[in-house]
């Protein structure tokens, strides 16, 4: 068994796996592009971002009920259990899916179906985080959010993704002051393509608790300072980097710096069907390009844990477990 850990940075619209898609567009009738699952697999070679982003949204036509929301969410439940994940945070695109004529309580509905026994299925805890797509308009965020407001006993918190570079954080202050004012958890992805100012940026107007990604803090001195001084989580997703040309190969990951200058980093899958890899996947290939040591890796894992949004009895409860975790029973 892997080493236990929390899973902060997936979006569960990007663990779509091709068979599953091909299995959703027949029970749908949706005909996808391409021939088979291999051609569609191929296909998963991207040069930036929008080029991912492009795919992503595209493949989402096969998602239409609740059955296949849930099928999705269970798809991904079963890979994380096996990658030693012991509590995920997931995130969801809510407008990709009403933009398409699908309501958002199918989606809600069937991902918090597979969600509600995953503890009973998986032992895997859960929180939903509703993202808002950033390359959508501000208002589209806002009527979204009030679109949930029924659901907001089964969603924890609201995230910002998609396309970062010309979508500065602020764009979307409203959006946050009134998640702030329902008790939501708040977390954004900046500093991804988008520059350190963007992470100052999502602290400082949107009030995020948590920041996504946030590789490149590392350009702004105080802003690292800070990031330590006040134990921000970072949800860095390194498969991701090199898929996406963050970075140029794992061994280039800048993850061994981060955390030795105290930045309290955690390591996850972010879309993994996309980029080669679940979150121990992602494990394996900082330890194995970087040399980690498995105290490092213990290390990590215990800061998804601490970054989480978990009650206390819980986070120590998981603590325990990395602390009594046995790194000479499984292979390296």
């Amino acid at each position: 068994m892997p080493l236990p850990k929390a899973e902060l940075h997936l979006h569960i619209e990007g663990t779509l796996e091709p068979e599953l898609a091909f299995e959703l567009a027949a029970r749908n009738g949706v005909e996808l592009p391409y021939a088979d699952t291999e051609k569609l697999r191929t296909a998963y070679s991207f040069s930036d971002l929008q080029s991912f982003l492009d795919l992503y949204y595209a493949l989402m036509a096969v998602l239409r009920t609740e059955d296949d929301f849930a099928d999705l969410a269970d798809a991904y439940l079963t890979r994380a259990a096996e990658q030693g994940v012991r509590h995920a945070e997931i995130f969801f695109d809510p407008q990709a899916h009403t933009a398409r004529g699908v309501p958002l309580g199918v989606v809600v509905d069937g991902l918090t179906l597979a969600l509600s026994r995953s503890e009973e299925r998986y032992g895997i805890s859960t929180r939903l985080i509703m993202c808002f797509l950033r390359d959508e308009s501000a208002d589209s965020a806002l009527e979204t959010f009030e679109a949930a407001r029924p659901y907001f006993d089964r969603i924890a918190g609201i995230g910002l993704d998609s396309a970062e570079v010309g979508n500065p954080p602020a764009k979307f202050r409203e959006v946050y002051r009134r998640a702030a004012e329902a008790g939501l958890r708040r977390v954004a992805h900046a500093g991804e393509e988008g520059p350190a100012s963007y992470i100052t940026e999502a602290l400082d107007v949107l009030g995020v608790e948590r920041i996504d990604h946030g590789l490149r803090c590392l350009e702004d001195g105080e802003l690292v300072a800070r990031l330590v001084r006040e134990q921000i989580p970072l949800t860095l997703c390194p498969l991701s980097n090199v898929r996406l040309r963050c970075i140029d190969t794992i061994a280039d990951h800048p993850l061994r710096e981060m955390l030795e200058a105290g930045l309290l980093v955690t390591v996850n899958s972010d879309d993994p069907a996309y980029f080669g890899g679940y979150v121990e996947d992602n494990f394996r290939a900082v330890h194995e390009a970087l040399g980690l040591e498995r105290e490092t890796l213990r290390r990590l894992a215990a800061n998804s844990f601490r970054a989480s949004f978990i009650d206390d009895d819980r986070r120590a409860e998981l603590l325990a477990e990395v602390e009594a975790f046995d790194f000479g029973a499984i292979e390296d």
